[in-house]
């Protein structure tokens, strides 16, 4: 016999939790056996103990108001899945229902319908630039959570306004929403579209593509896929969990058997059109979060630095390029701190060289923490 959806009761309770997410500003909403319902607001975690703790056929019953019948399939046979969902017309979710200690447990990430502009996310606009390319690789990095899919929304969007182009997206799930303007957009998704990314990518060069975004380069498959779309003529977006571009090129030629590493990095050198790198501060006001980039833009210098194995010059290759629109993410993170958008603390904590991000904030004279106050700087993401 199918299984009952979630009460009545349990639905009211769940609609008030996504309108209290969504008032709030909250970027995930975490559901836990044994916990209240916890939102994530700026970076901090709330437990709504007005919800009450959660028990099993609570987590169950809003796995089951949330998702279609052949992801609760999934969670059965893999313990696990991965969808979108989407709140009426006020939001749309990025969600992974996973079991954990028996139970079922719920992370639910907002994703806002509205597309941000260049000036909203703190973009440079050098990066726009870019996007006229006829070919290339280029990839947005940074650690979970660090909004490099809104980033890429707006990269789209941006393509999408100003270029006649076929853009292909193969995403898991499928988080903003496209309609063509001058472009035309077909989004696929993998495990309703496509059965994997690399398959995604490798199909969709047959489909007349100018621009293919690729939501994750996860595994050899893809990242051999989304190298080769570059170096067939498309332009090509993805995103790493790494932080910096010395540190994405060397993730991804690791990537590979040693016996193929040298071509990869030939490729690379060739087909590597830009990394963004970013990662989300508070703001020093308390409302909201600041991103910050590094950017990386590859030159013929660059190029020469990843075939020769010397991916430790080209932090010094972006701070000479800055005329070329490259920036490193300790300029950028001085930028913010000058202009009141986040306090020093925050900065050095994530500087690459927190000791020259110290000597130029004192040449400017702002006011530093004591010493045992700054932070060291962040480990790369996993």
């Amino acid at each position: 016999m199918k299984e009952k959806r979630a009460s009545p009761a349990i639905e009211e309770v769940f609609k008030a939790l996504m309108d209290l997410a969504i008032r709030e500003d909250a970027s995930d909403i975490h559901f836990s056996v044994g916990e209240p319902p916890i939102l994530r607001i700026y970076g901090h975690l709330r437990r709504l103990h007005q919800f009450g703790v959660l028990k099993p056929e609570h987590t169950m019953a809003i796995a089951k108001l949330i998702a279609p019948e052949r992801n609760l399939q999934e969670l059965g046979e893999r313990m696990g899945t991965d969808l979108g969902f989407s709140y009426g017309d006020k939001a749309r979710f990025r969600v992974s229902i996973f079991k954990q200690k028996y139970n079922v447990g719920i992370v639910m990430r907002l994703i806002p319908y509205k597309l941000l502009t260049f000036e909203e996310i703190g973009l440079p606009e050098q990066v726009k630039r870019l996007l006229h390319l006829p070919r290339g690789l280029i990839l947005v990095t940074g650690p979970t959570g660090c909004g490099k899919t809104t980033t890429l929304a707006t990269m789209i969007d941006y393509i999408n306004t100003h270029r006649d182009c076929h853009i292909i997206t193969v995403e898991d799930p499928i988080e903003y929403y496209h309609t063509g303007k001058k472009s035309i957009i077909t989004q696929r998704e993998v495990g309703v579209d496509v059965p994997s990314f690399s398959e995604g990518v490798i199909k969709s060069m047959r489909q007349d593509p100018d621009v293919i975004l690729v939501g994750e380069m996860r595994d050899l498959a893809t990242i051999s896929a989304a190298i080769t779309a570059a170096e067939t003529g498309h332009l090509v977006f993805s995103t790493l969990h790494t932080t910096g571009a010395a540190r994405t090129v060397d993730r991804i030629v690791d990537v590979f058997p040693e016996e193929q590493q040298e071509q990869i990095r030939t490729q690379l050198s060739g087909n590597l059109a830009a990394v963004i790198s970013q990662l989300l501060l508070p703001r020093a006001d308390g409302k909201g979060r600041v991103a910050v980039f590094e950017i990386m833009i590859t030159t013929p210098a660059i190029q020469h630095l990843i075939r020769d194995r010397k991916t430790h010059s080209i932090f010094s290759a972006i701070q000479t390029g800055s005329k070329l629109g490259m920036m490193t993410l300790d300029t950028y993170i001085i930028k913010r701190i000058l202009a009141g958008e986040i306090i020093p603390q925050e900065g050095l904590r994530v500087a690459q060289r927190p000791e020259e991000v110290i000597e130029k904030l004192q040449e400017a004279g702002v006011p530093l923490p004591a010493p045992d106050e700054a932070a060291h700087p962040l480990p790369e993401a996993a």
